[in-house]
C-alpha cells in the first residue's frame, strides 16, 4: 500500500517546468560541468572511474551544481571559476551518496545497482573518499579562502548529520527540532554552500552571500521533507527507490514523529515495534502509512516544505528580476511540487 498526496501542480506540468528551464538557462556551463566532472574523476587505478561513472551516469538533475551556476549568473559573474567550483559541488554530493548507500545498505538508487551493490562496500567508501578529495583539490585550484571555507564546513557539516542520524534512528523519542537539525546538516547545508559561492565568486556584498544561503538552505530542507513524504508514495517506483525504505530501516523522519505524537497509546506501541525494536511484518507498512493518512502527518510535512519554500522565495527578494532568477524561484515549486 502507498498513498498518494495531491499537491498543487497538475502531475509533470508546473513542477517539472522549474527544473527543466533552470537546466536550459544552465546549459552551456553545465555542459562544461560534466566535462570537468568526467576529467577530474579520471585515475591510473581503473576501478576508480569505473566505479565514479557508474553512479554519475545512474543520472539526477543536477540540482546542486546547477544552483551554483544559476546564483553566479544572477550575480552578473562574468568569469569562468563558477564551472569547477559546480563540480567540486557534484563531487561532494556524489561521495556522500556513495557513503550513504553503505550506511543504509542500498541495493538502488535511481532504478539501477548501487555501487555497493555491484563492487562492494570497500569500494563505495574508498572511491567517495577520492571524489572528495578531487573536490577538495578544485577548491584550492580555484584560490579562494573564502570559497575553501565555505565548502569546507558545509562538508563537515554533511558528515555531523550522517552521524546524528545513526544516532537518532530507531529512536521514536526523536523531537521535530532534532530531526530538523539533521536534515539542515546532511541535505540543506550542500544546497546553502553551492548558492553562496556564487556570489563569492561575483564579489557580492556579504548580503548578497548571506541572502543566497538562506534560500539554499531553506530550499534544501523543504527538498528534504518531501523526500521523506515520498518514502511513503508509490512514485518511488518512478525513482527507482523501493516504497518504504525508511521505515524497513527504522528512520525516524517527520511524518513518523508527527504520526507518533498524535497516536493513541496502542498506536504508539506500534511505532516502537516496528522502528524501535525492527519486528516488522508484511502489513506494517501498509498499516504506518495508513497512520500517517489519519493523523494528516505526510499532509503537514508536505505544508512544513511550503513554510520553508516561502522563506526561500523571501530570500531572494533583494535580487533584480531577471531569467535566472525567475528561475531559482521555480524551483522552489519543483522542490515541493513533485509530481507523483
Amino acid at each position: 500500500m502507498a498513498v498518494v498526496v495531491k499537491f498543487g501542480t497538475e502531475p509533470g506540468k508546473g513542477s517539472r517546468a522549474g527544473i527543466e528551464r533552470l537546466h536550459a538557462l544552465c546549459s552551456d556551463d553545465l555542459n562544461k560541468v560534466n566535462e570537468v566532472i568526467l576529467r577530474r574523476m579520471r585515475s591510473s587505478v581503473e576501478l576508480i572511474p569505473q566505479l565514479a561513472g557508474h553512479i554519475i551516469a545512474a543520472g539526477g538533475k543536477r540540482l546542486r551544481p546547477m544552483l551554483t551556476l544559476a546564483a553566479a549568473r544572477m550575480c552578473s559573474h562574468k568569469g569562468d571559476r563558477h564551472i569547477a567550483l559546480a563540480a567540486a559541488v557534484e563531487f561532494i554530493h556524489t561521495a556522500t551518496l556513495l557513503h550513504d548507500d553503505v550506511v543504509d545498505d542500498s541495493a538502488l538508487r535511481r532504478g539501477r545497482a548501487t555501487a555497493n551493490a555491484v563492487w562492494g562496500n570497500k569500494a563505495s567508501v574508498l572511491v567517495g573518499d577520492f571524489l572528495f578529495s578531487r573536490a577538495f583539490q578544485l577548491m584550492v585550484e580555484d584560490g579562494s579562502l573564502s570559497v575553501l571555507d565555505i565548502l569546507s564546513r558545509a562538508s563537515a557539516t554533511i558528515a555531523e548529520g550522517e552521524v546524528q542520524q545513526l544516532v537518532t534512528a530507531n529512536d521514536t523519542a526523536t523531537s521535530e527540532q532534532a530531526y530538523l537539525e539533521v536534515i539542515r546538516c546532511k541535505t540543506a547545508a550542500l544546497f546553502a554552500s553551492a548558492c553562496r559561492i556564487g556570489a563569492v565568486v561575483a564579489a557580492r556584498p556579504r548580503v548578497e552571500e548571506e541572502a543566497l544561503e538562506s534560500y539554499g538552505l531553506n530550499l534544501g530542507i523543504a527538498f528534504q521533507l518531501v523526500d521523506d513524504v515520498l518514502d511513503y508514495s508509490a512514485a518511488q517506483a518512478t525513482l527507482g527507490k523501493t516504497v518504504g525504505d525508511d521505515f524497513q530501516d527504522g528512520k525516524i523522519t517527520l511524518p513518523v514523529i508527527l504520526a507518533f505524537r498524535r497516536g493513541d497509546d496502542e498506536e504508539r506501541s506500534f511505532w516502537r515495534r516496528t522502528l524501535e525494536d525492527m519486528k516488522q511484518d508484511e502489513t506494517d507498512l501498509a498499516s504506518a502509512i495508513a497512520l500517517m493518512e489519519r493523523h494528516g502527518s505526510l499532509r503537514d510535512t508536505v505544508e512544513r516544505a511550503r513554510h520553508y519554500g516561502s522563506i526561500a522565495r523571501d530570500a531572494l527578494g533583494i535580487f533584480t528580476d531577471g531569467p535566472e532568477k525567475a528561475a531559482l524561484l521555480e524551483v522552489i515549486d519543483f522542490c515541493i511540487d513533485r509530481a507523483y
